[in-house]
C-alpha cells in the first residue's frame, strides 16, 4: 500500500458513503494549524530540489531504456513494452508535473520567483500555460465546492438534461470516460471544459478572458510564449527524428499525463459523500474540506501524496508536499467526520463516480437549504 494506505484504518463500503457533516464545524482553520508540528510549513530548498531532480533523473531513465533497448525488441514484444513506458513515463511526468503544481502554491522554496521561474519551465515542457493556471487554480483553492464561483469539476443540475438524461446510461458513463481521459485536460485550458461559466470567451490562452485580472494579463501572455518554445522545440524534435519517435518518446506519455490528471482531480471533488453549496451556505472550510483522500498505492508517492492527501492541500497549500501525509495525520482527530477519506479500489471508485455523480440537486423537501448533493 502507498502513504494513503499506511495513514488511515480501513473503512467499510457502507463508511465510505456516509455523508460528512454540513453544519459549520466547531472548529476554525486556526485550530488546525495549531495542531500541526511547526516543521510542517517549513519550506526546505534543498529537499524541493533533491524531489524535483529525482523525478528528472526517473524520467530520464525511462527515455533512455526506451530509446535505446525498445527498438531492438522483436515486434511482438516491442507491442507490449511501448504501453508499458508510455504508462511509467506518463506517470513519471505527472509527477514533475505536481511539483510543478506545488511551484504554484508557493510550497517549494521561499523565494516567489524562484518558485515561479521553475515552475514556468516545468509547466511548459508538459505544454501546461503556468501562470495561467497558477491564478485559476488559485481562484478554485478560493472557492472550493461553491455552485456559483468555483472554477473547475463544476457539477452539472438535473435541468440539464443531456447529463441527467441522455448521458445517464451505461453506454453515456463509458463515453464520458473515454473523453474525459483523453480530450478534458487540453479542452480545460482551452475552452475551460468543467470549468465555471463566464460572460465572453474563456480560455486560459486568451490574455483578456474573464479568468484574469488586469494585473495578471502580461504573465497570461508569457505563459503562451513558453508553450509556444515548447511547441516549436517539438516540432524541431519532430523534423529530426520524425513525428512517430516524438509520440512514442513524449507524445503518448505526454496523454497517460492528462488522464492522469483528469482522473485523480475527478475523484478529488466526486463522491456521494460530499456536497456542494450555493452562496445561500458556502464558506471556505466547508468548501475546502469537502474532497477526499484516496489511495492509489505506489503511485501516491510517485504522485508526492496529492492523492492522498488532498483535503490538507487544500486546507494549507503552502505546506510542502514532503510534509502533507504527516500534517494530515495531525488534523484528523480534530476534523472528525468531516475528514472523508475512501479506501475503494481506484478503478472501482472511478467507475461508481462516473455513475453516480451524474448531476447535484438538494435532498427533497430541502429546495431552499444551498446544499446540493450527487444524484444519478
Amino acid at each position: 500500500m502507498g502513504a494513503g494506505g499506511r495513514m488511515n484504518d480501513a473503512t467499510t463500503n457502507e463508511n465510505v458513503l456516509k455523508r460528512v457533516p454540513v453544519k459549520k464545524p466547531p472548529f476554525e482553520i486556526s485550530d488546525l494549524k495549531k495542531a500541526i508540528p511547526q516543521h510542517c510549513f517549513k519550506r526546505d530548498l534543498s529537499r524541493s530540489l533533491y524531489y524535483l531532480f529525482g523525478d528528472i533523473a526517473i524520467c530520464f531513465t525511462f527515455y533512455q531504456l526506451a530509446s535505446n533497448y525498445i527498438p531492438l525488441l522483436p515486434k511482438p514484444l516491442a507491442y507490449i513494452a511501448w504501453p508499458i513506458y508510455w504508462f511509467c513515463q506518463g506517470s513519471s511526468f505527472m509527477g514533475i508535473w505536481s511539483i510543478g503544481h506545488d511551484l504554484g502554491h508557493h510550497s517549494f522554496s521561499d523565494y516567489q520567483w524562484l518558485d515561479d521561474a521553475i515552475g514556468f519551465v516545468v509547466h511548459s515542457s508538459f505544454l501546461t500555460p503556468y501562470f495561467s493556471f497558477k491564478y485559476s487554480h488559485r481562484s478554485h483553492h478560493a472557492h472550493t465546492n461553491s455552485m456559483e464561483y468555483d472554477e473547475v469539476w463544476i457539477p452539472k443540475r438535473k435541468a440539464d438534461t443531456f447529463y441527467s438524461e441522455i448521458l445517464n446510461n451505461p453506454l453515456g458513463n463509458l463515453f464520458m470516460t473515454f473523453v474525459r481521459l483523453l480530450l478534458s485536460f487540453p479542452m480545460y485550458f482551452t475552452f475551460n471544459i468543467h470549468g465555471r461559466p463566464y460572460d465572453g470567451f474563456v480560455s486560459h490562452f486568451y490574455p483578456q478572458s474573464p479568468l484574469f485580472n488586469d494585473s495578471e494579463r502580461k504573465l497570461v501572455w508569457l505563459s503562451n510564449a513558453g508553450m509556444l518554445v515548447a511547441i516549436y522545440a517539438l516540432y524541431q524534435i519532430a523534423a529530426t527524428t520524425g513525428a512517430t519517435w516524438l509520440f512514442c518518446i513524449y507524445g503518448a506519455p505526454l496523454l497517460v499525463m492528462n488522464a492522469h490528471f483528469i482522473f485523480f482531480t475527478f475523484l478529488h471533488h466526486s463522491h456521494p459523500s460530499l456536497a456542494h453549496f450555493d452562496s445561500r451556505e458556502w464558506d471556505w472550510l466547508r468548501g475546502a474540506m469537502s474532497t477526499v483522500d484516496r489511495d492509489y498505492g505506489i503511485l501516491n508517492h510517485v504522485f508526492h501524496d496529492v492523492t492522498c492527501a488532498h483535503v490538507l492541500h487544500h486546507l494549507i497549500s503552502t505546506i510542502p508536499h514532503y510534509h502533507t501525509v504527516e500534517a494530515t495525520k495531525a488534523v484528523k482527530p480534530i476534523l472528525g467526520d468531516y475528514y472523508k477519506y475512501d479506501d475503494t479500489p481506484i478503478l472501482k471508485a472511478f467507475w461508481r463516480e462516473t455513475k453516480n455523480c451524474i448531476y447535484v440537486e438538494p435532498d427533497e423537501g430541502e429546495e431552499k437549504s444551498g446544499v446540493y448533493w450527487f444524484r444519478k
